[in-house]
């Protein structure tokens, strides 16, 4: 193996692949470094893509678009196993693996299976499993290296009863209740997976709200679809002990109510796994959550020939801005400036029902002090709804009442996630109200929520400005409105 690279990475995932390919593609010699047996990082083999396959599994195999038609009893397997969600799981994770192999393949990037550690700042040890020890020396270092789910020590882990956010992946028995300790992004996403599932799920969350960063208004509406479908809420108290009783995991709450149930997830919080790296060798340092602190354009370390980038450094820790950062660290690091990246990126929580957001939220709106309104659309108000059987589902928008630019979009429903791209297009590209009031959309789609939205806002806009503001001729005229 090559011993001086121009750039060593250290993880695969998103972020690190990114990076990786971008390098090579500049012409430098890469070398990933990769602990698991194969390329991927948790994004692959515990986390974005697994998640997301099993909900895809869960809601093909439950019938769950079809109930609106057919009924909650609706099913198109009665009899759902762990064997039927896995076994979708991993012929999606072997197809995963089979594209980034061949990525590496065909750009020359090198991959190297072992746990890298610093030696120097410019050297990497990297100890294989069957203890063979190498070392490379890189000019530059991009560390993309991810996270685990944080284990504390009270909570009795056992791989079967009680479980973290990576364990959950190898049951082998679907419970028929499920407690999840945590209401993060993962905690919801696997509380509602498994909800769809008609497993009894309890959700509990030690702070009184969850999920603040998504507008009230919707976060009103999901907690509402939640309790509808009896998935049970324990929120403001803290977990006072978590103990596996009988064959069953009991969760007692500081405020002395207990949830037994046959199956704990705890998904409070994740922590980088910088352990094995010897960050101190390197002249580094990581916060108590194991986390990186680096520049917001550069994503360059206090050594500014080490890069850090993904989940490791925090927030938004979304597999999209992972990838963009890996690239804009490589980037930079070989002397190229790309433009500075649009200001607004979508945030996507694969939950059922799922939402994603772009842009404002109402209460950031409100804290700026800008003049706004808000329109309002249904799913069930689109033909493409009634065809799907939608009975809930919505989108959120908000306008300039100076400016009529958009503000924000905030979408819950079938497709949000693929919906939100089209406010993001128009938000970065600074378009206004008549962006949807004057274009046309497909019929039938869901897309069509947003011109229902907007006019919502725009007669809102005029009701306000008065009989002698309005522009008659050109009030726009849609069948339904």
């Amino acid at each position: 193996m090559q011993k001086h690279f121009d750039l060593v990475v250290i993880g695969s995932g998103p972020s690190g692949r990114r990076g990786a390919v971008q390098a090579a593609k500049l012409g430098k010699s890469v070398l990933v470094v990769e602990k698991g047996r194969r390329v991927g990082g948790v994004s692959v083999h515990t986390g974005t893509i697994p998640s997301k396959t099993i909900r895809e599994t869960v809601l093909n195999l439950s019938g769950w678009r079809e109930r609106g038609f057919y009924g909650r009893s609706y099913r198109v397997k009665q009899d759902i196993s762990a064997g039927d969600l896995m076994g979708r799981l991993h012929k999606t994770l072997e197809h995963e693996v089979e594209v980034l192999e061949h990525q590496f393949h065909r750009n020359g990037v090198q991959w190297a299976h072992g746990t890298a550690r610093f030696v120097e700042p410019h050297v990497i040890e990297i100890v294989g499993e069957d203890g063979e020890c190498r070392r490379a020396e890189a000019d530059f270092v991009l560390l993309a290296c991810g996270t685990r789910p944080f284990r504390p020590d009270y909570v009795p882990f056992d791989g079967s009863i009680v479980l973290d956010g990576d364990e959950i992946l190898d049951i082998t028995q679907l419970p028929r209740s499920l407690t999840v300790i945590g209401a993060g992004v993962i905690g919801v996403e696997y509380a509602t997976i498994f909800s769809a599932l008609d497993v009894a799920v309890t959700l509990v969350e030690p702070r009184a709200t969850f999920l603040d960063f998504i507008d009230k208004e919707l976060m009103e509406e999901f907690v509402h679809e939640l309790r509808d479908r009896n998935v049970g809420l324990r929120l403001g108290s803290a977990v006072k002990q978590i103990a596996v009783v009988n064959g069953r995991a009991q969760c007692r709450l500081e405020n002395g109510r207990s949830v037994v149930s046959d199956m704990l997830l705890f998904a409070a919080g994740r922590v980088g796994a910088v352990e094995a790296l010897d960050l101190p060798a390197a002249g580094l340092s990581a916060d108590h959550r194991g986390r990186l602190t680096v520049d917001a354009q550069t994503m360059q370390t206090a050594q500014p020939h080490i890069y850090a980038t993904g989940d490791v450094i925090g927030f938004p820790s979304l597999a999209s801005t992972s990838m963009e950062q890996g690239r804009l660290a490589t980037l930079h690091a070989f002397g190229h400036q790309p433009p500075s990246p649009p200001e607004f990126f979508p945030y996507g929580i694969y939950s059922v029902p799922e939402i994603s957001v772009v842009g404002m939220s109402e209460e950031e709106v409100q804290r700026r002090g800008i003049a706004y309104e808000t329109g309002i659309a249904r799913f069930r108000e689109t033909s493409r709804g009634h065809i799907m059987g939608l009975d809930s589902g919505m989108m959120k928008m908000l306008f300039s009442i100076k400016t009529r630019r958009l503000l924000g979009v905030h979408i819950i429903g079938e497709g949000a996630t693929e919906l939100i791209h089209i406010g993001q297009a128009v938000l970065n590209l600074r378009g206004t109200i008549d962006y949807f009031i004057q274009n046309t959309f497909n019929y039938p789609t869901l897309a069509e929520a947003y011109k229902i939205a907007s006019l919502d806002a725009w007669n809102k806009l005029q009701a306000a400005a008065g009989p002698a503001a309005r522009p008659v001729a050109e009030e726009p005229v849609v069948e339904g409105e």
